[in-house]
């Protein structure tokens, strides 16, 4: 099941209907929690979309109680459990997002005009084994390791921290990006 998110409608809902600035962070306490119970009502759903379409302005202190405080609430663990996908993400809201998963030590999947973008922190090996899991997947770990030329336990202790992260998936011994479909390679 999935969910899909509008930040602008959650906004003008929680906090005041002609508003699109996510600016203060009792604002972006406001809509986090607003999301929350959202995602609660639902029975958490294995994907949930944070849209941030309709948002003008995002300062640093709602983008760290938005997008940082759901991201580390989203552990499986927690009542809020699954994967977490961003989309509408503009190079203005980046600036404060960025900001955030730096602090944070936190990184994100966005999805922009149907391709998956990795935002954050990650190091070098989980950013080239989410690439190959992004561009050929649903993709098996033999196959990942195979396409960067590595040794099988090696991609699959690479991927399973991806999927740790919540930032790849796994089904039927296949890995994907969360809101990728598609048959396993």
């Amino acid at each position: 099941m999935s969910l899909l998110i509008d930040v602008g409608t959650v906004l003008r809902g929680s906090v005041c209907e002609l508003y699109s600035n996510l600016l203060t962070r009792p604002t972006g306490a406001a809509v986090r929690h607003a999301i929350e119970q959202q995602v609660v009502e639902v029975g958490s759903p294995v994907v949930t979309t944070i849209d941030f379409s309709q948002v003008d302005l995002l300062d640093v202190s709602c983008a760290d109680e938005i997008v940082a405080k759901l991201l580390l609430r989203y552990d499986g663990v927690n009542p809020l459990s699954g994967y977490l996908l961003f989309r509408g993400i503009r190079e203005d809201h980046l600036e404060a997002i960025d900001a955030v998963l730096e602090k944070r030590s936190l990184a994100l999947v966005a999805w922009h005009d149907g391709f998956a973008e990795l935002h954050g922190i990650v190091d070098e090996a989980e950013r080239s084994h989410w690439e190959v899991v992004r561009d050929l997947g649903p993709i098996t770990a033999n196959r990942v390791a195979h396409e960067l030329g590595s040794e099988e336990t090696d991609a699959t202790m690479q991927l399973t921290r991806l999927c740790n992260r919540r930032l790849i998936m796994i089904g039927d011994e296949s890995f994907l990006v969360p809101g990728m479909v598609g048959p396993v390679a």
